[in-house]
């Protein structure tokens, strides 16, 4: 068991004063977990044209947040036997070794891979700074403590297209991960200078089977996805085996759970409709975030000719209307209820997604970053109400099991997100070269590398015929992409439905669940 030395009750130690020091090592290492689920969204473009693997960029964003999401819950189980320090340096240790490699990736592959690192690194920053906080400060000081946390998300959320966008175009996109050296190294010091708790060792069993299948059968999925219609055929035996293969290890993974002393991820949170409801909520929201994230940039860029900073502002809007409209959504379900103020949120949501399936291969770049504002409204109104209603439902001895699950359904969402929109346009591309006009017929590479001629941001190719066809496949990529998250706006009404509509209705007795 883990202990900090109680603010209110330290003697000779200090504490007090030093949670000043250890609230911003916190804020900043939370920061540099959240700009790297964005910073890389407006560098997309420039590390394709260095790179090449077009085809290949939507794993960037799946296997850092599958890595991230999968180790959240074995993290915290680490927490408890080994305390919170040594999880929480390990963790900032192996997001900075990431960070390195990324920074010096030779190939797609390689920083695919490199960016695996980091998601396992980040996949212990986040849970420990929250149980961090928790351990430090009293329960009428953490409301607003969680407060400053969670605003770390939405600025770097709106910092961080801006400033891959500025560091893509004026110096180079491998600065998106050399930037964290010093900034997680300030963060180290400062937790080894002024966090300090005394751990009383107590054994656990690490759901290491459990662990290693979710892992498994999430990455092959995602694999199948991602690589379906590209390096194989659908239906070919290599994409038929990994999707049966997958699916017998989630299978599995739900077996070893029901047995598990310590499950990984305990099923009793998916035993009823507030938790169920909330849960598919937070597999919309991460996957509407993370198809805006991946495929407004490339639409900007690639098929409107803008400058990279120019997109960061457009996708900044998103993260504009999503803490404007959070930081009202609290009186809004104070009065009408968790579930009608999402459902409101939802309305926005799927108008804004509406607005992105509508832009034309000639649309401003202000009417994108409109559409995205109405979207980021949305997600204000139905990310934190969803949250918030599942917290309320259990006492504090399970509130962290329940926010996990959240958390995790949310990252799944992004990593799954990001597979299905990345070969639903792969597939687009796919196609659009394999049949281009007679004209060009022998003069376009035979991949959908080919969109590095409308990504490179410069020469009298980006001018030719051939990217003209370039930019038009690429238009119909992105705007396939943008029905599909309409689509995913309409599916997240039906998951807010499963929610009961009355607060009062979401008290239970957590013992007996």
């Amino acid at each position: 068991m883990t202990t900090t030395t109680p603010p209110a009750t330290s003697k000779g130690v200090g504490f007090r004063s030093e949670r000043g020091p250890v609230l911003a090592a916190l804020m900043l290492s939370t920061g540099l977990v959240a700009l790297d689920s964005t910073i890389i969204a407006t560098a997309v473009p420039s590390v394709v044209s260095d790179l090449g693997g077009f085809s290949q960029f939507p794993w960037l964003f799946s296997i850092y947040l599958l890595t991230q999401a999968v180790t959240v819950p074995l993290y915290g189980k680490l927490a408890d036997s080994l305390g919170r320090r040594p999880v929480m340096f390990f963790g900032i240790a192996v997001f900075l070794l990431g960070s390195v490699l990324c920074g010096a990736a030779w190939s797609m592959p390689a920083l695919i891979a490199f960016r695996a690192v980091q998601g396992i690194g980040a996949g212990a920053v986040q849970p420990m700074s929250m149980t961090m906080v928790g351990d430090m400060y009293t329960v009428e000081e953490r409301a607003r403590v969680q407060g400053y946390l969670a605003s770390v998300w939405g600025i770097s959320a709106v910092i961080g297209p801006t400033l891959g966008g500025v560091f893509s175009q004026y110096l180079s996109w491998r600065w998106i991960f050399f930037v964290n050296l010093p900034l997680g190294a300030v963060a180290a010091w400062m937790l080894a200078r002024n966090f300090k708790e005394r751990v009383t060792r107590r054994r656990h069993r690490i759901d290491y089977t459990g662990a290693v299948l979710l892992t498994a059968g999430c990455s092959l999925m995602i694999l199948g996805l991602l690589e379906g219609g590209v390096a194989w055929a659908w239906g070919s035996t290599a994409s038929l085996l990994i999707f049966a293969v997958g699916l017998l290890m989630l299978v599995g993974f739900v077996f070893v759970e029901r047995r598990a002393a310590e499950p990984v991820l305990p099923l009793w949170v998916f035993g009823r409709r507030i938790f169920l409801g909330g849960s598919f909520a937070a597999v919309g929201v991460g996957a509407l975030t993370i198809g805006l994230s991946s495929y407004v940039p490339t639409y900007a860029e690639g098929v409107l000719g803008t400058g990279a900073v120019m997109s960061g502002f457009a996708l900044a809007a998103l993260t504009i209307g999503w803490p404007l409209a959070g930081s009202q959504a609290g009186r809004i379900y104070l009065r009408i209820g968790f579930r009608d103020t999402s459902l409101i949120g939802s309305v926005f949501v799927v108008a804004g997604t509406v607005l992105c399936a509508l832009l034309s291969l000639h649309a401003h770049i202000w009417e994108v970053a409109g559409a995205c504002f109405v979207v980021g409204l949305g997600l204000g109104l139905t990310a934190s109400p969803t949250l918030v209603a599942v917290q309320s439902v259990v006492g504090w001895d399970r509130r962290g099991v329940v926010t996990g699950t959240n958390m995790f359904s949310r990252s799944l969402g992004s990593a799954v997100g990001a597979a299905v929109f990345g070969a639903i346009a792969n597939a687009t591309l796919a196609g659009r070269f394999a049949h281009p006009p007679a004209a060009l017929a022998g003069r376009l590479p035979k991949s959908v590398d080919a969109t590095s001629l409308v990504l490179s941001g410069h020469g009298q190719a980006r001018h030719s015929a051939a990217a003209t066809f370039v930019r038009s496949a690429l238009y119909d990529a992105a705007h396939h992409v943008f029905l599909a998250l309409v689509v995913v706006a309409v599916l997240g009404i039906a998951a807010l439905l499963l929610m009961p509509r009355r607060a009062e209705q979401l008290s239970f007795d957590s013992e007996n669940s």
